[in-house]
């Protein structure tokens, strides 16, 4: 594998830890206090570079972004990120369900509950 293409792989990863914290929040059009506030309140937790500095991945910086929408609105900063990750939670059960479903030989779509 070239150098290139292992850059490229690497840039492709949506959990690949790319962006400094200053870029993170130059893209989310935030503060780099807003980044260090939702990793306190644990809906992120950025890796280290080995001179200690936060590093963001795009997924990361998808979840960020949702939060800032909901704190745009006026939700306070731990409830936004409470509400991000219960639907970051749903998410993955409804795609684990999918997988279940699919699996089964049963219909992909649908909540199944009947309640809609």
């Amino acid at each position: 594998m070239t150098s290139d293409n292992f850059l490229n792989d690497r840039l492709e990863d949506d959990d690949y830890p790319a962006y400094t914290m200053g870029r993170a929040a130059e893209m989310l059009g935030t503060t780099p206090a807003f980044l260090r506030a939702i990793g306190e309140a644990r809906l992120i937790t950025p890796l280290r570079s080995e001179g200690g500095h936060r590093r963001y991945s795009r997924y990361q910086l998808r979840i960020a972004a949702r939060a800032r929408e909901l704190v745009d609105k006026g939700t306070p900063i731990e409830a936004a990120c409470r509400i991000v990750i219960l639907e970051d939670q749903l998410e993955e059960a409804q795609r684990i369900n999918a997988e279940y479903r699919r699996a089964a030989g049963g219909p992909a779509g649908g909540s199944g509950s009947g309640v809609g």
